[in-house]
C-alpha cells in the first residue's frame, strides 16, 4: 500500500455536483484531491436541465460564458393529451433575471466543470475508488483503490461523498436513506426527430384511460443539435421482463440499468404512438433503461463527512431538479468548509450546511414526485410562484442559523433569500451601466453593500465597521480575499456602495470604498431599502443580512458571530 498522503479535502465523485464542490472549494485555495472510480466521463444525457439559479452561480465562478456557448435555450413546454394540444408553458421569467432557461447534456456540463477545475489545479484521478474509511477527532483517514489496483492511504481534514445514489460514502456512514421506488420502467434515449416543432420546446405527451389515468406518456427535451432531443417512455412489457433497474446491496434502484438497451425501433414505436407529429427518429447517440426512486438522508453530514446531490437525495427527473440541487448543496457547503480550513471560523459552522441544504433537499423530492404523478400543471400555486420555484430562484433559508434578524418590508428580500440581480449600476470609469453579478463575478468571500443617497452617511458607516477592499491574484484567477481592520466588525468582509438615483451629481468621488450608482433605481426597486441600508451577500448569492446603515457596524459583528457558531 502506497504511504499515506494528505489534503485538506477528498471529494468522491466527479459528477457535476463533485466537481463543483471541487471548483469552490479551489478558487478559495482549499487543497483538495477529486477521484472517480469511472475511467471517462460517460456520454450520456442523463441530466440535461440547467435553472437559471446555477447560471447565477456559474456567472460568479466565471465559467457561464463557456456554458452558454454550449447550451441551447428552453422556451418552454408543449403538452398534449390524447393527441391533441392543450396548454402551451412559456418559460418567461421577470426581465430583472439574467438568465432564462437552458439545456446541456451532463457530460458536456462535466467537460466543462472539467476544464475549469483544472485551470485551478486540479485533476481528476480517474478510476479510483473508495474503499473505506474512518475519522477521528482530527481528521478522516481513507483507503482508495487506484486504477492499477494498488491501495493507497489517504488523510484529509474533511470528506465530501458526491458519488450518487448507491453512493459509498453513505453507506459508510451507516445513514439512513428512507423513501420508495416507483414500480415504472422508463426508456430513456438521445435521438434525432425530424418533425416542424418549435425549437427550444420541450414535450409532454400523454395517453388518457377512459377514467382519466394516465395510460402511456412520452417526454422529450430539446438538446443541442438539430432537431435532437432526449426522450423518455415507459418501457413495453416485453423489454421490461429482460432488463431490470440498477439496485445496490442496500435496495436502493434508481438511475440507468445494465445490460441489453432498447433498439431505435422501440423508441420509433412509442414516438408513432404518443407523439404530437408524425416524426421519423434517426441517429440515435445511446439508449437506456432506468428506474426512479425517492429518497433523502436523515442527515446530510457526520463529524467530519458530508454527502451532497444525489448521494444525500434522489427523486423523479420532473423539472430538471436534481444536478441542480446538488449543484446548490455544493456551493453552500464549499465556502464554509474553506473558512473552517483556513482557520477563519469554527467547525460548527458545517453545522448550518444540514440545517440550510436539507429542508431543500426534502421540498424537492416531495415536490418533484407530486408532479411526477400529477403533472406540473396539477400545481395549485400561481404560475408565476411556479416557474420562480422550478428555476430555484426562491430557494431560500430564511429563519435559519445564518439568516439575520428581518429589515424592512416582509415581501423584500430578507437574509437568507437570495440576493437578486439588479441592472443600471454605474461607475465613472465603465462606460456602460452594469449588472450587480457584473460587481460580484471572482469574489469569493461575504461581500457587504451599503446604499444611501449621501456619501458621508456611507463613509460614517464604512469607517465605524472597518470596512476596506482588497485583491490579490490566485493564478489564472483573480480572487477577492479577506479584507478590512483586523479586530473591528468589518473584519473579512469585501466592501461595495450604492450611491442612491437621487444623490448629488459627483458624489462618487466622495466614497472610501469601490462605489457605484443606481443610475436605473433598479437595486431600490428590487432590494426596497426603504431609507439608507445595508446587506450581506454570502459566498453563494444568498443574502446573510440586512439593516439599517446606522447599524452596520452591529449588524456585521451580529453576522460575525453566526459565522463562528459555539460548538
Amino acid at each position: 500500500m502506497a504511504r499515506t498522503r494528505t489534503a485538506d479535502v477528498l471529494i468522491v465523485g466527479a459528477g457535476p455536483v463533485g466537481l463543483s464542490a471541487a471548483a469552490e472549494l479551489r478558487r478559495r485555495r482549499v487543497r483538495c484531491r477529486l477521484v472517480d472510480r469511472l475511467p471517462a466521463r460517460l456520454p450520456y444525457a442523463k441530466a440535461v436541465g440547467v435553472q437559471p439559479r446555477t447560471l447565477e452561480i456559474w456567472d460568479r465562478m466565471g465559467l457561464v460564458g463557456a456554458v452558454l456557448e454550449a447550451a441551447v435555450p428552453l422556451r418552454g413546454q408543449l403538452i398534449h393529451v390524447n393527441g391533441r394540444e392543450r396548454a402551451r408553458i412559456e418559460l418567461a421569467l421577470p426581465p430583472e433575471v439574467p438568465y432564462g432557461f437552458a439545456a446541456l447534456p451532463q457530460y458536456e456540463t462535466e467537460r466543462l466543470l472539467e476544464e475549469y477545475v483544472a485551470g485551478l489545479g486540479t485533476v481528476i484521478e480517474r478510476g479510483t475508488e473508495l474503499v473505506s474509511f474512518t475519522q477521528d477527532r482530527d481528521g478522516v483517514t481513507a483507503l482508495l483503490r487506484t486504477a492499477s489496483g494498488a491501495g493507497e492511504e489517504v488523510r484529509c481534514r474533511y470528506l465530501i461523498g458526491c458519488d450518487g445514489a448507491h453512493s459509498t460514502v453513505r453507506k459508510g456512514l451507516g445513514l439512513s436513506f428512507e423513501g420508495a421506488a416507483f414500480p415504472e420502467e422508463y426508456m430513456l434515449a438521445d435521438v434525432e426527430a425530424d418533425w416542424d416543432l418549435p425549437p427550444g420546446y420541450g414535450i409532454r405527451s400523454s395517453r388518457l384511460a377512459d377514467d382519466g389515468s394516465t395510460e402511456a406518456v412520452l417526454v422529450c427535451i430539446p438538446l443541442p443539435g438539430t432537431g435532437r432531443y432526449r426522450m423518455s417512455m415507459l418501457v413495453p412489457p416485453e423489454l421490461s421482463a429482460q432488463i431490470g433497474g440498477r439496485a445496490d446491496g442496500a435496495g436502493v434502484t434508481h438511475g440507468l440499468a445494465g445490460g441489453r438497451s432498447p433498439e431505435l425501433s422501440r423508441i420509433q414505436a412509442v414516438v408513432d404512438r404518443l407523439g404530437p407529429r408524425p416524426a421519423t427518429l434517426s441517429r440515435m447517440r445511446w439508449s437506456s433503461v432506468f428506474r426512479i426512486s425517492h429518497r433523502i438522508v436523515d442527515r446530510y453530514a457526520d463529524g467530519r463527512v458530508l454527502v451532497a446531490g444525489d448521494a444525500a437525495h434522489i427523486h423523479p427527473p420532473t423539472g430538471a431538479q436534481g444536478m441542480n440541487t446538488g449543484i446548490q448543496d455544493a456551493c453552500n457547503l464549499a465556502w464554509k468548509v474553506a473558512l473552517v480550513v483556513r482557520g477563519e471560523a469554527g467547525s460548527a459552522l458545517l453545522t448550518t450546511y444540514d440545517a440550510e441544504r436539507r429542508p431543500v433537499g426534502e421540498e424537492v423530492v416531495g415536490r418533484t414526485v407530486r408532479h411526477a404523478v400529477e403533472g406540473i400543471e396539477a400545481d395549485r400555486d400561481d404560475p408565476r410562484t411556479v416557474l420562480l420555484r422550478e428555476a430555484q430562484l426562491l430557494v431560500g433559508y430564511r429563519g435559519g442559523p445564518l439568516a439575520g434578524s428581518p429589515y424592512g418590508p416582509a415581501d423584500a428580500p430578507q437574509p437568507g433569500d437570495r440576493a437578486p440581480d439588479c441592472a443600471g449600476l454605474t461607475t465613472p470609469v465603465a462606460a456602460r451601466p452594469l449588472r450587480l453579478l457584473d460587481i460580484l463575478r471572482g469574489h469569493t468571500g461575504q461581500v457587504v453593500l451599503l446604499y444611501a443617497a449621501d456619501p458621508a452617511e456611507l463613509a460614517g458607516a464604512v469607517e465605524a465597521a472597518g470596512l476596506a477592499p482588497a485583491v490579490e491574484a490566485v493564478g489564472a484567477t483573480t480572487a477577492v480575499v479577506d479584507a478590512g481592520s483586523p479586530g473591528l466588525p468589518g473584519a473579512g468582509f469585501r466592501t461595495l456602495t450604492i450611491l442612491a438615483r437621487e444623490a448629488a451629481p459627483r458624489a462618487e468621488d466622495a466614497l472610501p470604498v469601490p462605489g457605484y450608482r443606481d443610475a436605473a433605481g433598479e437595486f431600490a426597486l428590487l432590494y426596497r431599502p426603504g431609507g439608507p441600508a445595508g446587506f450581506v451577500v454570502r459566498p453563494d448569492g444568498q443574502l446573510g443580512a440586512r439593516f439599517p446603515l446606522a447599524d452596520t457596524s452591529a449588524a456585521l459583528s451580529a453576522y460575525r458571530t453566526a459565522l463562528s457558531p459555539p460548538g
